[in-house]
């Protein structure tokens, strides 16, 4: 299957709460109407933690599909302008980004209804081509944060090569996903495993921490 990520912003004034209720009480009804939607899951953005600054993002949407073509069909739909037309309601869609996904599990444990998701958003190092990247990440990264204390489940999502077609260049090259315990423990960097992370990431990210959204998630459709 592939996976569609789109990370959103709420309409500029709209309380987070609000935002929040909409998303998850009201648009589900369209986005499920659209054809070929197999699994469907909402990751809303926790408030920052005191000292922080706001999140990137309010949250992000995962779409599962067959395959292309049952995305292509998707966006098709005559239904789906009813989808564009809701957001307006809640999104703030010149702010909104989608990337075209594949899903490597590494962790696949049991995670509870009140554990923290962890998102990142990766960019690769510069002079990195895409191959070089998702390999890296796939294979060398991923025993590396797997390994990380308090991991419960832990996906990588890594664009699909078709973005990449005819010079063109997707928002991210690649989302990553852990989900934690609490929020103390999906921001805890004491670890020496922490430290083996964070010195690998220097070899095939792009400088500076990556965009980072403590989330909780809603399973809409399993």
């Amino acid at each position: 299957m592939v996976k569609v990520v789109t990370f959103v912003r709420r309409k500029p004034g709209m309380p987070r709460d609000e935002f929040q209720q909409y998303w998850r009480a009201r648009h589900p009804e369209v986005v499920l109407a659209l054809p070929g939607v197999r699994r469907y899951v909402q990751s809303h953005a926790l408030p920052p933690v005191a000292g922080a600054p706001e999140p990137p993002y309010d949250g992000i949407a995962e779409v599962w599909a067959d395959d292309t073509r049952a995305l292509r069909e998707m966006t098709r739909s005559p239904r789906y302008a009813a989808v564009q037309a809701d957001e307006a309601n809640f999104i703030d869609r010149g702010s909104m980004g989608v990337v075209v996904t594949e899903e490597h599990v590494v962790v696949d444990g049991v995670v509870g209804a009140a554990s923290v998701k962890r998102v990142e958003f990766f960019a690769r190092r510069p002079g990195l081509d895409v191959e070089a990247f998702q390999r890296h990440w796939r294979e060398t990264h991923a025993p590396l944060a797997a390994a990380v204390p308090g991991v419960r489940r832990y996906v990588q999502s890594h664009t699909r090569r078709s973005a990449y077609e005819a010079g063109r260049s997707p928002a991210w090259d690649g989302v990553s996903l852990a989900w934690f315990d609490s929020v103390d423990a999906a921001l805890a960097s004491s670890a020496p495993a922490h430290r083996l992370v964070a010195e690998d990431r220097e070899r095939f990210l792009a400088p500076g921490p990556p965009p980072l959204l403590l989330t909780r998630e809603h399973i809409i459709r399993p």
